[in-house]
């Protein structure tokens, strides 16, 4: 089992920056990240982070959103520069532990972003 508790997120003008922030539970976790979801749209890939160090990021966020993690800690935060209103949306921790040969994903409560002037 994993429990994924997420901090962060917030109102924030066009262009600004907002830091998130999750802690997991659990050990043997391979990738960590955030993923986000706005209103009437699937939940769509931020940046994720495995074990090795590959990090995996949307085209959307490049250059703009760095994600970084500590594997002895168990956290994963993102931090968010030159937001733009389309970043508006509620971002979930994601987790992905593997069991043997499968695996789950965890994911946190969600936290809501709101870049608006």
């Amino acid at each position: 089992q994993v429990n994924l508790v997420e901090s962060g997120g917030g109102l924030v003008q066009p262009g600004g920056s907002l830091r998130l922030s999750c802690a997991a539970s659990g050990i043997s976790i391979k990738d960590m990240g955030w993923y986000r979801q706005t209103p009437g749209q699937g939940r769509e890939l931020v940046a994720v982070e495995s074990t090795d160090g590959s990090t995996n990021y949307a085209d959307s966020v490049k250059g703009r959103f760095v994600i970084s993690r500590d594997n002895v800690r168990n956290t994963v935060d993102l931090q968010m520069n030159s937001l733009k209103p389309e970043d508006t949306a509620v971002y979930y921790c994601y987790a992905r532990k593997y069991y043997g040969v499968g695996y789950i994903d965890y994911w946190g409560q969600g936290t809501q972003v709101t870049v608006s002037p």
